[in-house]
């Protein structure tokens, strides 16, 4: 859930709402591929339950994906085809924001698109640092999703002033998730 204060922590109730909103919730069968390989996206997505494995081409599972961790953001940033295959390791649901949308709210709202480009830029940030740990030192626990061994002082005091926010609007976006896709089965 450490994702999650990353996101959450940055991001304001009026941007949970657009992105219930904009966003299409959908449900990932465990062993389904997501994102493969160099293959292009059209989605950024954000997980919201369940667990991923990023794989790499002759190396193998790099990572795992817990919820609230993007998906596809690098792609986003950069327009380059995904550098890792994602696939579901258990059944999962996860909210896609389709990348053109995504990209006219960010070029539309200023301020959306300074909170959502920070809130990337503290998610890759700390991947790199976990990233730089893992070739430094040796240390699998951060490539696995292990969070538990992380040092409380590794957080940003910044970030650590959201934490509870955080938590209450990762929980609002799921409820609005939720609401929104019951009101289009209605439909």
């Amino acid at each position: 859930m450490r994702k999650v204060l990353f996101i959450f922590g940055v991001l304001n109730d009026s941007d949970i709402d657009w992105m219930a909103r904009a966003g299409s919730r959908r449900t990932i069968p465990g062993q389904d591929v997501l994102i493969a390989e160099g293959v292009p996206i059209d989605s950024v997505v954000l997980l919201l339950q369940g667990r991923m494995g990023v794989s790499v081409s002759g190396i193998g599972e790099i990572a795992q994906i817990a919820a609230g961790d993007f998906i596809g953001e690098m792609s986003l940033v950069d327009s380059g085809p995904p550098s890792a295959t994602v696939a579901a390791k258990v059944d999962s649901v996860a909210l896609f924001l389709d990348k053109q949308v995504l990209l006219r709210k960010l070029a539309a709202d200023h301020a959306f698109a300074s909170r959502f480009y920070r809130a990337l830029a503290i998610l890759l940030s700390d991947r790199l640092r976990a990233t730089e740990r893992r070739m430094a030192y040796g240390e699998q626990d951060s490539a696995l999703g292990d969070e538990s061994t992380r040092l409380k002082d590794e957080l940003d005091p910044a970030v650590l002033d959201q934490v509870s926010m955080a938590g209450e609007r990762f929980d609002r976006l799921l409820k609005l998730v939720e609401q929104v896709a019951m009101k289009g089965a209605k439909s």
